[in-house]
């Protein structure tokens, strides 16, 4: 049965706008002179400058940017020192090891986010910490550390296994075999986990809700505590320079990737 290429095109049409139309909604009102959401009053920066000099945003901004850096970093060498351990072990081990790790993948965030906030009363009542950067840090590594994993082992089922044990073979310590001949061939799958764990922990809202501490505030947070009351354009005017960015980003990935490709073409 062959597929109407116009009904495709429809259907991928809706698809995009059911998508997208909320997104330009947003950044057109971010430019509204007045605080409407329904009517363009005229066109402004003002949102824009008073965004830049909203301190508790640009402390939440701050904040989240931190604690994304060192939860990801943190992260991603955990994870690359399991997926290293896991790739090792026999087959029902590991099988065994990796489901356990896809648990907190599939398992729901307030579930993680409860979890971790009674994990953290219960040290806190006999270490006497409190909530703050360091709990925020811990939990974002925590549901980091799987993502991590599952970006690197697909790359362990593509290198050749016995490249390690020829490194071993022309003289190479252990440690160095690792970082000059097994490292490279994973590093696609490290940094796409990098990468991914930056993403969520940007992004993540309900585990840092329960993790975090007065004095250490992320921009989910703050964004949803300015909701609660009424919705400035200065939320619209921040959500617009994200997207912008992200956009940015994704951009310069694929030109690096074809380039990247292309060079390979060339040298075959």
């Amino acid at each position: 049965m062959k597929k109407s290429p116009i009904l495709s095109k429809i259907y991928l049409l809706l698809v995009m706008l059911f998508l997208y139309v909320p997104i330009f909604v947003l950044i057109v009102f971010s430019f509204n002179t007045t605080k409407s959401h329904s009517t363009m009053s005229g066109f402004t920066l003002d949102w824009y400058v008073k965004l830049f000099q909203n301190e508790l945003i640009l402390t939440s901004l701050l904040n989240t940017i931190i604690i994304a850096v060192a939860s990801s970093i943190a992260a991603t060498i955990l994870g690359t020192a399991a997926a290293v351990g896991i790739h090792a072990m026999k087959k029902v081990p590991k099988s065994i090891v990796m489901n356990i790790t896809n648990i907190p993948i599939i398992n729901p965030e307030i579930v993680t986010g409860v979890s971790l906030m009674l994990l953290f009363v219960f040290f806190a009542a006999r270490m006497n910490f409190e909530f703050g950067f360091g709990t925020l840090i811990i939990a974002h590594i925590t549901f980091n550390v799987p993502y991590v994993i599952l970006n690197i082992m697909p790359k362990f089922r593509q290198m050749n296994p016995h490249l390690y044990e020829a490194a071993l073979d022309l003289g190479c310590s252990p440690a160095r075999a690792f970082f000059r001949v097994v490292l490279p061939e994973i590093m696609p799958g490290v940094i796409s986990g990098l990468m991914m764990s930056f993403t969520f922990s940007l992004d993540d809202f309900i585990i840092s809700y329960f993790t975090n501490g007065s004095n250490a505030q992320t921009l989910p947070i703050t964004i949803y505590s300015m909701t609660r009351r009424k919705v400035s354009p200065e939320i619209n005017a921040l959500s617009t320079i994200i997207f912008i960015i992200v956009v940015i980003v994704l951009v310069s990935k694929n030109i690096a990737e074809r380039k990247s490709a292309l060079k390979k073409e060339v040298k075959l």
